[in-house]
């Protein structure tokens, strides 16, 4: 072997060197050479890619080829695709609303329009759910009764989200006395069934749709404050939310900044669940002639009108009664899945 080239500095142990001639590779990383223990033909261990100066593959970083983790909602989603029956229900809300948006307007036929010489004709071709007691035809008055009653659920919950969140987050953050105060309100109002503060309230109001807003929406709001005052209790504690604290971050920025948007999945979830309680709540106040009045055609009207011609047309309460037992099923099954793909517990 010749010789190298290459002196050992005085006091530190003799290295030997191979002679690049001789397929050892260069001592140094360059042209033609590879690093010191990398695998070429000269031999040696294999080379790890991320040795020399944390560069990857092809001085990429490691962190670049690993796939990024889903975010919250991606998982969510993810959660929620896997469940059946909350698809389902999404799916079948979805054509509601859209059986409810357009379907009016494609029927021939006007939800108030009578041919009396027509009344109580089954189902057929020309009246795909017959017609009732004035001729009038039911498929059309269904779907515009999915607009009313598709409007109640969506309006109660709005108004419910918009007290509950509110009444909820000022009492979970403050807590004490305010919280101790304003959560006897719920109780008081918890003390009676739901429904009865809105049969009286609807006494005192009198019937109409803008009334029933009214009611529902003063009524139930309470379940919303509940459980935002019960998360707003849980996140308050949290680091981050003492770090602002600390800060001097306004009190009214900490709950509407931090605390309501970690709490966006049971607002969710309520919100969801809500909808269906209020559909048939207007259903019952309608059925009772305290609700919408006729000759707008809610789900609930219809119902009523049906059950009174029940032995000569029962097809015209067989089929508003369907569509609110589905509607609500739909609901409730998509309320339950967002329930088990929001809760980060269950990630």
């Amino acid at each position: 072997m010749k010789a190298s080239s290459h002196q050992a500095l005085p006091g530190s142990p003799a290295r030997p060197r191979c002679d690049p001639a001789e397929g050892g590779g260069s001592a140094s990383t360059g042209p033609g050479g590879g690093a010191p223990g990398a695998g070429g033909e000269g031999g040696g261990s294999p080379a790890v890619p991320w040795a020399e100066g944390g560069d990857g593959f092809g001085g990429v970083p490691p962190e670049a080829l690993a796939p990024a983790a889903p975010g919250y909602w991606q998982e969510a989603w993810r959660r929620l695709r896997r469940n059946p029956l909350a698809m389902a229900g999404l799916v079948v809300s979805g054509l509601m609303v859209l059986a409810a948006a357009i379907g009016p307007v494609l029927s021939p036929y006007g939800y108030d329009e009578q041919v009396l010489a027509e009344a109580n004709q089954p189902p057929s071709a020309a009246h795909w759910f017959g017609t009732d007691h004035l001729g009038r035809d039911i498929l059309t008055r269904v779907l515009y009764g999915a607009r009313i009653s598709l409007a109640v659920g969506i309006m109660a919950s709005l108004i419910g989200l918009t007290i509950g969140v509110a009444y909820g987050a000022i009492a979970g953050f403050y807590g004490g006395v305010v919280d101790n105060v304003m959560m006897r309100v719920i109780d008081v109002i918890y003390g009676l069934p739901f429904i009865l503060y809105v049969v009286l309230l609807m006494v005192v109001l009198g019937p109409g749709l803008d009334n029933v807003f009214i009611a529902l929406g003063a009524v139930y709001w309470t379940g919303m404050a509940r459980i935002v005052r019960g998360e707003v209790l849980s996140l308050k504690q949290r680091e981050f939310v003492l770090a602002a604290r600390v800060m001097g971050v306004p009190p009214w920025r900490v709950v509407w900044r931090h605390l309501v948007p970690n709490a966006i999945g049971p607002i969710l979830v309520t919100m969801t669940l809500l909808v269906p309680e209020a559909i048939f709540s207007e259903a019952f106040l309608s059925y009772l002639g305290l609700g919408v009045q006729a000759p707008i055609a809610s789900w609930g009207v219809l119902a009523a009108e049906g059950n009174r011609a029940l032995r000569a047309a029962p097809w015209a309460l067989f089929f508003p009664a369907t569509f609110i037992c589905i509607t609500m099923l739909a609901f409730n099954f998509l309320g339950d899945g967002l329930r088990d793909a929001l809760d980060p517990r269950l990630r």
